[in-house]
């Protein structure tokens, strides 16, 4: 075992790190090195030979966050786990091998969000229901919930009340007839999918048990209800779990999740070792107590005192704002004081603004504009919502499966002349499906823009234009790291927003929930 793995622990997190009797709970407070526990509770187990490293399963809410606890372990023992990655990416892949047994098509498309509510809406106008009373993102997210509770259209049926309960339930139903016809998944489909895959097909179940022998799995707290029964059903009788939350970092009930979950998992799992991990590295004496003072009063779960050899640090300093404008106007006066602060060098990469929803930005971004400091906003358009990617995503999409309505639907809007070169191109290619198979993505790419003539809609020299061929030229680069097609289409469905700009010189504003699992030197 390489010594590194467990020099620099303190006695909780080395506990946490070398448990290896059963079930284990680590209830991590904030700053407390909950990823460094994890990384090396993984690193410990394989250099120890208690689990082959091709038999882990790491699972977290980020491509991100995966990523980076991958690259830890291999830096700790030159070895990487046999899955790091998001639920969905893991339940892709085995739908991608094993979904046929359930009647899911291999090469299945994903929908994203905007998709979906595409989707939706052709549904809505088939009903002739007016999407402004039923509006198509308030009909998904109810739909999506219904998923994420694992009800089945029927199954909501019983708790929809009133007309829009009623229209709901009409339209989940057709939803998922219209979804089955193209051969697309919803994200919540993804792991509602893998979890019937696993209750319906026991021999696959077995198979994947026999595969991935230890679970770990992080940011417990924001797994919804799909999540806790997928996991569940994995591990089985050897009880090799692993999972690392706090209740009170819980941000995604909006999404489905559950911090639930963690006094469920104490109750399926009576042996389960708990492990508190209270040092906290990150914060001043002041603003921990502050933050427990807070939160102590909360009942609804197991509440961490955090503590730390830190230093006591300033007291907290509260403003109070009469307005938005008042509240904005202090914010700025803040920045331009640390920025022209001397001998302090303070960039404005250094420096994120946090608010609650994407509402409250717009003061804050005038306010900026006023006194000229430059900004990005984190959750704009993510790079795959953009039109020029999204429209041609829509020409490859359709390539690979020409049932997808809502693709079409996309093309059809891009003018007359450009559909029929693009008819004229996909007959030529799908008549020879082995042609699609055997194209390289990239090429298959530059054959859809040159044979529409797609970048003459470019062609005016301007500021947006130019950024649109950027990205195209970013989307060509993406095709590069994916040389085959259902692989780069599925990458593109599951990644998350784009990486901040980090090398931009300029203040970051985004909401709380954006902001998690991320951090600043000036917030």
């Amino acid at each position: 075992m390489h010594p590194s793995i467990l020099s620099d622990l303190n006695p909780q997190q080395k506990a946490a790190v070398t448990y290896n009797l059963g079930p284990l709970l680590v209830l991590a407070g904030a700053g407390s090195g909950k990823t460094k526990v994890l990384t090396h509770r993984v690193a410990y187990f394989i250099s120890k030979g208690l689990v082959n490293a091709e038999n882990v399963l790491l699972t977290t809410f980020t491509n991100k966050a995966a990523g980076e606890m991958r690259g830890r372990i291999i830096k700790l023992i030159n070895q990487a786990p046999g899955f790091a990655g998001t639920f969905h990416s893991f339940c892709a892949k085995i739908l991608r091998i094993d979904g046929k047994v359930i009647g899911i098509p291999r090469g299945f498309l994903i929908y994203d969000e905007q998709d979906q509510k595409q989707l939706i809406k052709e549904i809505l106008e088939d009903f002739n229901l007016s999407t402004d009373a039923y509006h198509p993102a308030a009909v998904l997210s109810v739909i999506s919930d219904a998923k994420n509770q694992m009800l089945s259209p029927n199954q909501y049926a019983e708790f929809a009340h009133g007309d829009f309960g009623e229209t709901v339930f009409k339209v989940y139903i057709e939803y998922e007839k219209k979804l089955k016809a193209i051969g697309a998944l919803d994200f919540d489909d993804l792991l509602l999918k893998a979890a019937a895959l696993f209750r319906e097909a026991p021999k696959v179940l077995a198979k994947w048990r026999q595969r991935l022998t230890h679970i770990f799995v992080d940011e417990w707290q924001d797994t919804n209800k799909v999540q806790y029964v997928l996991t569940k059903l994995l591990v089985g009788e050897r009880e090799n779990i692993t999972v690392v939350g706090d209740a009170s970092q819980s941000i995604y009930s909006w999404r489905g999740a559950d911090f639930r979950n963690i006094n469920y998992l104490v109750k399926d799992y009576p042996n389960i070792k708990i492990i508190n991990l209270e040092q906290n590295y990150r914060s001043t004496k002041n603003i921990l107590e502050a933050a427990n003072c807070v939160i102590r009063k909360n009942i609804s779960h197991p509440i961490l005192k955090l503590w730390t050899k830190n230093i006591k640090g300033e007291k907290i300093k509260l403003y109070g704002a009469r307005n938005g404008l008042d509240e904005a106007s202090f914010v700025v006066s803040e920045i331009q004081k640390l920025i022209n602060h001397k001998p302090l060098t303070i960039n404005l990469s250094d420096i994120a603004v946090l608010y609650r929803t994407n509402a409250q930005s717009r003061v804050l971004e005038e306010a900026l504009l006023h006194t000229g400091i430059p900004y990005v906003i984190v959750g704009g358009i993510k790079f795959y919502d953009r039109k020029e990617i999204k429209d041609v995503l829509a020409f490859l999409r359709i390539l690979i499966n020409p049932k997808d309505s809502v693709s079409k639907k996309r093309v059809e809007k891009l003018g007359v002349r450009r559909l029929e070169k693009f008819t004229e191109f996909s007959r030529e290619v799908g008549s020879d499906s082995s042609r699609v198979n055997s194209s390289t993505t990239l090429n298959l790419l530059d054959l859809v823009i040159e044979k529409t003539g797609y970048l003459d809609l470019f062609q005016k020299e301007s500021e947006e234009n130019l950024a649109r061929l950027e990205n195209i030229k970013e989307l060509r680069s993406v095709a590069t790291e994916f040389p085959e097609i259902t692989a780069f289409l599925e990458n593109v469905a599951l990644v998350e927003a784009g990486p901040i700009h980090e090398s931009k010189n300029c203040v970051t504003l985004m909401t709380l929930h954006a902001a998690k699992g991320l951090e600043f030197p000036i917030v």
